[in-house]
């Protein structure tokens, strides 16, 4: 099943941004309404919010009066803000950040932030839905769901932009993101732990959803690891510390495996689909 073009609320006032964010996007998979240079960027988001599937924010262009607006009326879309990655949530608890030196990992991060929305969507009843904090329009609306399919839920991966599917020089750039910001979760991972985690969901968002061998992660793990022990060693410092970070790769090969967990659907799933459309090729398109 082919996934529809996603219209994409591009908030970004740097030109700079805009153009990489641009080149970053392949053209077909989705459409950026570039809304950055709007007077009141805010107001014509909230206007015009039911043609939108998600949203990409640059931090700091909508205050947060504005974000508690958008919030309070139900206006809530999947959301990757571009910006220092520093524990804090701007709009909402399923929205996805990305340092802007990091945009080689922009789809895939567009990709957790729909995914992340959908599941969270799915967390209450109705009835319980306000004391989860999901905004009733949140809970209700099944606009993307609907243009996903019976698969939206679970938001199916792209296989064109699998690590193995990329050029030499794709594969390069995307390598070296993913090293970058595995470095700012190595930096942050004892002293600014909510820090640390946005930057371990970024990693493994982009891991899982350009589905790079497990080794590799171990392998970028073990290179930075190397590099900080030989920077110690010739600063004439101890390095013994080092060894306490591989908690940090525990810690990423636990979420990545939550993921993939999470990636297929209960079994009733399954029966159900296959009751109603005699599809039996379900689970092979889930990945």
């Amino acid at each position: 099943m082919v996934q529809p073009a996603l219209t994409i609320a591009s908030l970004l006032r740097d030109p700079l941004l805009r153009e990489a964010c641009g080149q970053w996007l392949r053209e077909g998979r989705y459409e950026l309404m570039d809304l950055g240079e709007e007077a009141d960027p805010g107001a014509v988001l909230e206007e015009r919010w039911d043609g939108f599937d998600a949203i990409l924010l640059e931090q700091g262009l909508l205050s947060g009066e504005t974000l508690r607006r958008l919030w309070s009326l139900g206006l809530v879309l999947p959301t990757v803000i571009l910006g220092p990655v520093t524990g804090q949530l701007d709009f909402h608890a399923a929205e996805v950040h990305l340092a802007k030196d990091q945009l080689p990992q922009l789809s895939y991060s567009l990709d957790a932030a729909i995914s992340r929305f959908l599941r969270r969507g799915q967390v209450a009843e109705p009835e319980t839905a306000s004391e989860a904090g999901i905004p009733q329009k949140w809970k209700f609306s099944d606009r993307l769901k609907e243009r996903l399919g019976y698969l939206g839920v679970f938001y199916k991966r792209d296989p064109n932009r699998f690590f193995r599917n990329l050029s030499a020089p794709e594969r390069g750039t995307l390598l070296q993101s993913l090293e970058r910001t595995y470095r700012d979760l190595l930096i942050s991972y004892f002293r600014d732990p909510a820090a640390a985690n946005q930057a371990l969901e970024s990693f493994v968002n982009t891991v899982f959803f350009s589905d790079i061998p497990v080794t590799k992660t171990v392998e970028i793990h073990m290179d930075l690891i190397d590099e900080f022990w030989n920077l110690l060693k010739f600063k004439g410092r101890k390095n013994d510390f080092l060894r306490d970070y591989r908690l940090a790769l525990m810690d990423v090969l636990a979420h990545l495996c939550e993921m993939y967990r999470r990636s297929l659907p209960p079994e009733p799933f399954f029966e159900k689909i296959e009751a109603v459309s005699g599809f039996t090729a379900a689970r092979q398109e889930m990945c």
